[in-house]
């Protein structure tokens, strides 16, 4: 009997294409014997690579949902070899209600990991993908945008890594994504990530941050769609040219690559995405809400570098993240 009360209605070892569920019982008020039904596609053809595509893991970022599912009508089983996992809203009571944590049981999936069995619904989910979906993968793309609070440049990610054959893996796969930006990203808050999930099983890891402000445009979402594309190809499940275009290699050198403020107000930006600072340029001025005539709390760059992101809404608390500095990267 598995360990876990996440029931899968499709056959993973089944040829084709199947479109089913991850079902998890929820008893709630309304239903005593309900259930979360969390979408999942399985694009099968003979032997192979395996490739675990995952949206929505926070509930407000679109670009790999909509991508995902486009996957999941779209792609041939005749014309791959091996295994495509498509999950589009792996939160999916987040995406459901358009927030980044579930409405449940306020769960961050992207901070769940490991899971537990016998946890949250959110922790369950969590515990199913690390113990029975991640074993299988060779490729896991897990696809993240800025959601409501931050907005990105469009970039695909890697992580520095112990191990080194691993970490050039990583890195290849994130370049075979061909996103405008291919970033060597800092986590300023790893604990518990789905990054380190897989990673730490090994597997080839790409991420990815595709703009923001809580929807997706045409060409973040054609982003998204050309870089599963490139990536099957990469790791040999797809026959075919990848599309290029040209890639802006980048990477976080320090902590000082991030920048919080210590007041809350109105954010008054004075440099733009994609723009370089050199250290010491103002970034922005936060306005006080209580009061006129005070003079602005200034945020100042700390490290030179390009702005790769910035807090989205027009208001801001303090101790929330304002701006991400990255910095071209020499090789």
């Amino acid at each position: 009997m598995q360990d876990t009360q996440v029931h899968a209605t499709i056959d993973y070892d089944a040829d084709g294409v199947q479109h089913g569920y991850l079902r998890l019982p929820y008893s709630r008020d309304d239903s005593a014997w309900g259930s979360i039904l969390t979408p999942i596609c399985v694009i099968k053809n003979g032997a192979g690579p395996t490739a675990v595509l995952t949206g929505g893991n926070h509930g407000d970022e679109y670009e790999g949902p909509i991508a995902l599912h486009h996957l999941a009508r779209e792609l041939d089983p005749l014309k791959i070899s091996g295994r495509v996992i498509a999950i589009p809203s792996m939160n999916h009571p987040a995406v459901m209600a358009g927030t980044r944590t579930s409405p449940i049981d306020g769960g961050n999936m992207n901070r769940s990991f490991p899971g537990r069995a016998d946890g949250t619904p959110t922790q369950k989910m969590a515990d199913y993908v690390q113990r029975y979906l991640l074993p299988m993968a060779d490729l896991v793309l897990d696809f993240h945008s800025g959601g409501k609070t931050l907005d990105f440049l469009p970039f695909a990610a890697s992580h520095i890594l112990d191990d080194k054959a691993q970490e050039a893996r990583c890195r290849a796969a994130r370049d075979a994504f061909n996103a405008p930006y291919s970033i060597e990203m800092r986590e300023i808050d790893s604990r518990g990530m789905y990054d380190h999930a897989a990673e730490s099983l090994g597997k080839t890891f790409v991420t990815t941050e595709l703009a923001g402000g809580g929807t997706a445009t045409p060409d973040t979402v054609m982003i998204a769609k050309n870089g599963i594309r490139n990536l099957l190809i990469h790791t040999g499940i797809l026959q075919g040219t990848p599309t290029r275009n040209p890639s802006i290699t980048l990477t976080q050198p320090d902590d000082e690559c991030f920048h919080f403020t210590e007041t809350g107000g109105l954010v008054d930006f004075k440099i733009r995405l994609g723009q370089h600072v050199t250290k010491g340029d103002l970034i922005a001025e936060i306005w006080h809400l209580g009061s006129t005539g005070r003079a602005p709390f200034q945020v100042f760059a700390q490290r030179p570098g390009l702005l790769v992101a910035r807090h989205h809404p027009g208001l801001i608390q303090p101790g929330d993240c304002l701006a991400v500095l990255a910095v071209e990267d020499a090789d």
